[in-house]
């Protein structure tokens, strides 16, 4: 009697335990798809808050307008086209500015600091990622493989508009992260200064604070589950994948940016961001703005406190 009783303790053991490997595998690829895989359309911009999609939609609507060339490169370590566009200056300037988007956008949700930029008399360069609208890709890298293609970027952009350029690096949410993760690798001489908007730290300790925010689960053990699926689908590691350790290489002049009331990227972000990196620095914590708001909540001070920065190492 003991006997059977121990087998069936010993069944309802393994049962229990092939039920919770079959649950956290199935979260794993639930979360690697919720965060990684392209959406078919861009975030809608009914999502956006009012003082954001009335202005952004304008400044889409201006940048239709204005006349463009269309760039396309391959990725740096994979066959796929990307795309990005090039609006000149109204005056000649060989300052230009690449601008990096935001998590599953692309260059048109940009449009508000195109045009800034364009105002301040900058060229622009404004790509769209891995697995946007506008280029191929089968998944977001959060920034992480896409900071390989804005190095290509740089390059191209020395080789049509010559060597004479000097350029600054400047992103928002996802593309802060990517600027800053861009910041780590070896730069040509004309890349002077860099811009970050609300990026994160990692993109471990991003997928972290949202499996918290968004679903109340603890981090483990599905970060190292989807880590092992992003893996195999993906072919990188995203637990490696971090802003703070590129920016310990980081020389360049740096403005940390970031909302006093970001939920979505949280604050405390900034911080670590900011001490991570090794050249000149300054940090801007913007009052009462949330995620990727600063802009639209203070657009004179931000035109002000971003221009004056590129201006002063751009020269």
């Amino acid at each position: 009697m003991k006997s059977r009783k121990f087998r069936r303790l010993i069944w309802c053991l393994v049962f229990l335990v092939v039920l919770l490997v079959g649950i956290t595998g199935i979260a794993s690829y639930y979360l690697y798809d919720y965060a990684f895989e392209p959406q078919p359309r861009l975030n809608s911009m009914k999502s956006l808050k009012a003082k954001k999609r009335q202005r952004l939609a304008s400044d889409q609507r201006w940048l239709g307008q204005q006349l463009q060339e269309n760039w396309y490169q391959q990725a740096a370590n994979q066959n796929l086209q990307l795309h990005a566009i090039y609006l000149p200056a109204s005056h000649k300037s060989q300052k230009t500015i690449i601008v990096a988007h935001g998590y599953r956008e692309n260059h048109l949700y940009m449009a508000s600091y195109i045009r800034m930029f364009h105002q301040l008399g900058y060229n622009v360069l404004a790509p769209d990622d891995r697995g946007s609208v506008g280029s191929e890709g089968q998944y977001i890298s959060f920034g992480w493989e896409d900071r390989l293609d804005y190095v290509k970027w740089i390059k191209l952009l020395l080789k049509r508009k010559g060597r004479q350029q000097q350029i600054g690096l400047f992103g928002v949410s996802m593309g802060g992260a990517t600027v800053m993760m861009t910041s780590g690798q070896k730069l040509p001489s004309q890349v002077k200064a860099i811009v970050e908007d609300c990026g994160y730290s990692s993109i471990q300790a991003e997928l972290s604070y949202e499996l918290k925010q968004q679903f109340n689960l603890p981090s483990q053990p599905l970060i190292t589950t989807a880590a092992l699926v992003a893996k195999h689908q993906t072919g990188f590691d995203f637990r490696h994948a971090s802003a703070l350790d590129q920016l310990k290489h980081n020389h360049l002049p740096t403005f940390f940016i970031h909302g006093a009331k970001d939920t979505f990227v949280p604050t405390k972000m900034v911080y670590q961001n900011y001490h991570a990196s090794a050249g000149p620095k300054k940090i801007w914590v913007v009052p009462h703005a949330s995620h990727a708001m600063s802009y639209y909540e203070y657009p004179n001070l931000y035109r002000h406190k971003v221009g004056t920065f590129f201006a002063k190492y751009l020269k």
